[in-house]
């Protein structure tokens, strides 16, 4: 299992290993000292052996590169923090598919709407539903109702319990 940290972090503990390894310790002693298994270490001293010091360089990820940018990102951030009515859309909702449209029309580049939820997540956005409610409330009669109305039913009301309790 690869070990938590970025690249360069894994080989500056590579590179604590090369330098205990060149001052004549043993395996298992570097292997205590960086944190890592013996099996690891002995790996680095081959590598040294047959590359040098170039061997234990950081490698690239493999993989595709991102298609936005970390500028273009905060770019689209900014965006989303003005709202969708000024990206022109006439509500106030951002759905993935909206966002996917803006990164098409902004930035060029097409993502799948399944992906955009992944991006947003990275840009610390969270899914949030908005409560539906129906066109017509009318909260005035809404507030009168409670007022009048509730406190009369909520008196009538009778109690049941349907409680899992056992004595």
């Amino acid at each position: 299992m690869r070990p938590k940290g970025s690249a360069a972090a894994l080989e500056a503990r590579r590179r604590v290993a090369e330098r205990l390894l060149g001052q004549g310790q043993g395996i298992r002693q570097v292997a205590r000292a960086v944190g890592a298994s013996p099996s690891s270490v002995k790996r680095w001293s081959d590598a040294l052996q047959a590359g040098g010091s170039e061997a234990l360089k950081a490698k690239p990820h493999p993989g595709r590169q991102p298609l936005l940018s970390l500028r273009q990102k905060e770019r689209l951030r900014q965006m989303l923090l003005k709202g969708p009515r000024a990206a022109g859309y006439r509500t106030d909702l951002w759905t993935r598919s909206r966002v996917a449209e803006v990164i098409a029309k902004r930035f060029g580049v097409r993502y799948h709407v399944d992906h955009v939820g992944r991006l947003l997540h990275g840009l610390g956005w969270t899914c949030q539903k908005p409560e539906r409610q129906a066109r017509e409330r009318d909260e005035a009669a809404i507030q009168q109702w409670r007022e009048a109305r509730w406190p009369d039913i909520k008196k009538g009301a009778p109690f049941h319990f349907c409680g899992g309790f056992s004595g």
